[in-house]
């Protein structure tokens, strides 16, 4: 394994670890206040309109992260590592996108969408850099 895909794959269990915490703001603490306040929300009410909502993406949120974990065990098995790659580009790029999306839908969620897509960011283009290298 080569060091840029050895650096892309920290970066992307870096973002794996990101999308865990994020499912679990979503879908476990919502109902805590600090929880919906952080995402902007300014009542109990809101909070619990919008619950269903951030329950399912939450687990999105967390799908992500486990493709991320089977992406990377699958490039350590030798005999596994092209499905790795793919597991791990279509999840950091599903990363990427849902960053993209969030900003241009909301520019004021500029800072979300960098806290959700830097790290996988530098993790695709760590990886697809270590191919073509």
């Amino acid at each position: 394994m080569s060091g840029l895909l050895i650096a892309g794959s920290v970066f992307a269990g870096i973002a794996a670890l990101i999308h865990v915490y994020i499912f679990f703001l979503e879908s476990v603490a919502w109902s805590r206040e600090k929880t919906w306040r952080l995402f902007g929300l300014g009542s109990q009410a809101e909070a619990d309109t919008v619950k269903p909502m951030a329950f399912n993406q939450g687990f999105y949120n967390l799908f992500l992260a486990i493709g991320i974990g089977v992406g990377i065990v699958l490039i350590a098995s030798s005999s596994a590592e092209q499905a790795g790659l793919a597991v791990l580009i279509a999840s950091l790029a599903s990363m990427v996108l849902a960053a993209v999306v969030l900003i241009t839908s909301n520019p004021k969620l500029a800072r979300s969408a960098a806290i959700q897509g830097v790290a996988p960011l530098i993790a695709l283009v760590l990886t697809l850099v270590s191919l073509a290298a």
